[in-house]
């Protein structure tokens, strides 16, 4: 049995809504067919943007939204897509599949997809072939209110008013696809190039510097030792992977009981990296200004079967909503440090929310795991002891259940509930301590098997119900939670 206390009189902090964030990069189909169809499409289109995945993504309350990459930022130069699209230059995606980048998808399109999602906008900035001016003239383009080249340029392209950006990047992954640097290198550079991201019109930019690449503890230690008064918020990228990155990465939707498990396993293995990069960043910064920004996290498995492979199209199944749920409940427990956390990636791409096909859209598991826990946004986290059984598999082990709980302005009570076991069901003793409530209620996503996914013919296989699986009596909840699921409770 899993036993839970749930302090209510005793709040951990706020777990900003940025930690719901996504990520959109001109890698696949993630832009072109997903986000963007064009403003002469059939497909039903705001200016270009796909209605429909605007209106899904609007349910989820998207806070925030990374973009141009990823590892297409450090070779994209933002003029390439502004003005006239038949002017605009035709580029190669040389990370992503060789394709032809045509640009017509370039900063006014990305904007207005914030303004239509509700979105504040996260722009990556090119540091690995780009120049300073270049990044300093974009953001005065984008945000200077007044008379300029740059703010008179955007006039030209159509747009008058200059928006807000208040979260900036400095380069994308600068250990690797940016540019293969070393930490003192780069921490130089990010001393030099941050220096030239102004604030105009009122506008402030969060500075968001290049972190670690999952267990990278020494380059954490130099970034903020040498450039750590320098930034607003520093990086982490970390996958779940289940099999060998260069060798073999396994099936999205082919896998046995032993790779759900190391999935799971890889997956809880976050909470240690947060926890050691955190210990670093406490050294240094021990008032917490700067915030951990997980701003790439998700699995990564093969492509699908026949697909471009430089294209990372994959399913998503009910593997993949316990990431998602896993990932949650520990970026809630760091909420003092993790201040936004970004999937990889929206559309199409690896652990996407939302998959499209021409004209058809799907909504993954993964999409409904961010819809279930959406009401933890900018709420104040409960105090919560756990103590699960073990899940065994293959000889290790791993805590069945995860949990976490959040109360809203209004004072409702929101627990979410992962089990993590495919095959046996887990029973939760919830104790209740300091609010009394005495209605509680929920929803459920699970299905009858490790890899139920939804498909174009199948869309609905694994969707959220009705949850009548709880009680409670002299603020006592009693769970029967299913095999392989993730449960949210409200408590009234």
């Amino acid at each position: 049995m899993t036993e839970v206390i749930i302090n209510t009189d005793i709040k951990k902090g706020k777990i900003n809504k940025n930690i719901y964030g996504h990520f959109a990069e001109h890698l696949g189909r993630c832009i072109y067919g997903g986000f963007w169809v064009g403003k002469d499409s059939e497909i039903p289109n705001i200016n270009g943007i796909r209605k429909d995945v605007v209106e899904a993504l609007r349910e989820l309350k998207i806070p925030v939204l990374r973009w141009p990459g990823g590892c297409f930022a450090d070779e994209y130069h933002w003029k390439d897509g502004i003005g006239p699209y038949e002017s605009r230059p035709k580029r190669i995606n040389v990370h992503w599949g060789g394709v032809v980048e045509n640009n017509h998808f370039g900063t006014h399109e990305f904007l207005e997809l914030c303004e239509l999602l509700g979105a504040e906008p996260y722009i990556c900035g090119n540091v690995g072939s780009g120049t300073i001016q270049e990044m300093r003239e974009w953001i005065e383009y984008i945000t200077f209110d007044g008379d300029s080249t740059m703010a008179n340029l955007r006039a030209a392209n159509g747009r008058t008013k200059p928006w807000k950006l208040k979260y900036f990047g400095v380069g994308n992954e600068s250990w690797g696809c940016g540019g293969n640097m070393r930490p003192e290198y780069y921490a130089d550079l990010y001393r030099r190039y941050s220096t030239y991201i102004r604030d105009f019109s009122g506008n402030k930019i969060f500075k968001i510097a290049c972190g670690p690449n999952g267990d990278d503890y020494n380059w954490t230690e130099v970034l903020m030792r040498e450039a750590g008064r320098f930034m607003d918020g520093l990086s982490l990228h970390y996958y779940t992977i289940p099999g060998d990155f260069w060798l073999g990465k396994g099936s999205a939707t082919d896998f046995d009981e032993d790779e759900w498990f190391i999935t799971m396993k890889k997956a809880l293995r976050i909470d240690e990296i947060i926890t050691r990069h955190s210990v670093i960043m406490d050294r240094y910064d021990p008032e917490k200004r700067v915030a951990l920004v997980v701003d790439e996290w998700g699995t990564w498995y093969d492509v699908e079967p026949g697909t471009n492979p430089g294209f990372l199209y994959q399913q998503n199944t009910m593997r993949d909503a316990l990431v998602a749920g896993i990932h949650f409940n520990i970026f809630h427990k760091h909420c003092d440090r993790v201040r936004m956390a970004n999937i990889a990636q929206t559309i199409n791409v690896l652990q996407a929310v939302i998959l499209t096909e021409g004209s058809k859209m799907v909504l993954t598991p993964t999409y409904h795991v961010f819809n279930m826990y959406k009401v933890h946004q900018d709420a104040e986290l409960l105090d919560l002891d756990i103590k699960a059984p073990e899940y065994r598999c293959a000889g290790e082990s791993i805590p069945q259940v995860t949990a976490t709980a959040s109360m809203d302005n209004e004072g409702k009570i929101h627990i979410s509930l992962c089990n993590l076991n495919p095959k046996e069901p887990a029973i939760i003793e919830c104790e209740l301590r300091g609010e009394k409530k005495t209605k509680v209620t929920g929803i459920i996503l699970t299905a009858n098997e490790m890899n139920a996914h939804n498909t174009f013919e199948s869309p609905e296989k694994v969707v959220p119900q009705y949850f009548d699986g709880a009680s409670i009596t002299d603020n006592k909840i009693k769970v029967l939670l299913p095999a392989m699921s993730v449960v949210t409770l409200e408590l009234a």
